[in-house]
């Protein structure tokens, strides 16, 4: 079935509903029950639906918008990338429609469909966990897709990204030349990618030392990555009794909660605790001890996919597809050894 071809009908039948139901979904979903709105959502994902005059529009031409998704606009280093693409995009005469996923896939996939519906010329993501197949997807309705903090997989698709393992390995290697025996890795879910690379190139440095992860290396695990999981995870480490020598947060905002619950407890940064934190945001300098960080090229990362992005639609035929890793950069301050 022609991903443009699938109709109000075709859906409905899919989800054994009528048609009146799925247009209630799209325009009206309070009025139907929270099961059936659930269940026709999923079966307009796996059709790849898009309403009809969108789709009509889109044979038409686009519109001079692109899409930017992202896993946490709460989150300054999102917001650092918002304002490269914003930047970038404005110098080409073109809006950008934002869609925030929480980290959360089906939201992350309600956006791409309203931004198909939109008839957006293109698609920024840093994917929270849709698959390839649902970005191929908008491709096959003309709408370029390149990743923005998270590397390609194949050489047919653009990215723009940050060497991670290298970012993680500076964390930890600093914090062992500060004389560390036992670190913490205080990390998000352990679904998004960040994460797992980060833990990577911090278990790498370990073993380039000469030392063992499996002993030196803990790991706290957060439901979340901000200041409050942060703190949480600080209070739950005093509480076992037995504080590392240094901590390394997957990002800053779990890093300043983590200072704040570790001075609220009265433990010294660093002279108890060494902490170091990851994307250097603003807020790490102003903190009340200023925070070491892995500092990320966030606007350019933005800017960058933007450019290749607008290449990609503008000038299709001689448009070489790149996947650009840049390197993060330690900055020491008063919260290391």
């Amino acid at each position: 079935m022609l991903m443009n071809s699938v109709s109000i009908k075709d859906v409905a039948a899919r989800a054994g509903v009528s048609p009146g139901t799925v247009s209630n979904v799209l325009n009206r979903p309070e009025k139907v029950a929270e099961s059936t709105r659930v269940r026709v959502e999923e079966v307009i994902r796996e059709l790849g639906f898009v309403r009809h005059g969108s789709a009509s529009s889109l044979r038409a031409g686009h519109s001079r918008t692109i899409g930017l998704s992202v896993i946490d606009i709460g989150n300054p280093f999102f917001t650092d990338v918002a304002a490269g693409v914003e930047e970038g995009a404005s110098e080409r005469g073109y809006a950008v429609i934002l869609g925030n996923s929480s980290g959360d896939r089906f939201k992350e996939e309600r956006n791409l469909l309203v931004f198909a519906e939109q008839r957006v010329r293109g698609v920024l993501i840093t994917p929270a966990g849709t698959t390839l197949a649902k970005l191929d997807q908008l491709r096959e309705r003309g709408i370029n897709v390149v990743l923005v903090d998270h590397p390609a997989e194949r050489p047919d698709q653009c990215s723009v990204a940050v060497n991670d393992v290298t970012g993680g390995s500076l964390a930890v290697s600093h914090l062992l030349n500060g004389g560390a025996e036992r670190i913490a890795y205080v990390t998000g879910p352990l679904t998004i990618r960040q994460c797992l690379d980060r833990r990577l190139g911090a278990e790498r440095a370990l073993a380039a030392a000469g030392r063992d992860p499996g002993r030196m290396l803990e790991e706290i695990v957060t439901n979340a990555m901000n200041a409050r999981a942060g703190q949480e995870a600080a209070e739950k480490m005093i509480s076992q009794g037995r504080l590392p020598d240094a901590v390394f947060c997957a990002n800053d905002l779990l890093a300043l909660g983590m200072m704040r619950g570790l001075l609220q407890a009265g433990v010294r940064v660093p002279e108890d605790v060494a902490l170091i934190g990851y994307d250097d945001i603003d807020f790490a300098s102003a903190s009340a001890v200023s925070l070491s960080s892995v500092r990320q090229p966030t606007h350019r990362l933005g800017r960058v996919a933007t450019e290749l992005l607008l290449d990609e639609c503008d000038n299709p035929e001689s448009h070489a597809h790149q996947q650009i890793m840049f390197q993060p950069e330690l900055v020491v301050r008063e919260s290391t050894r």
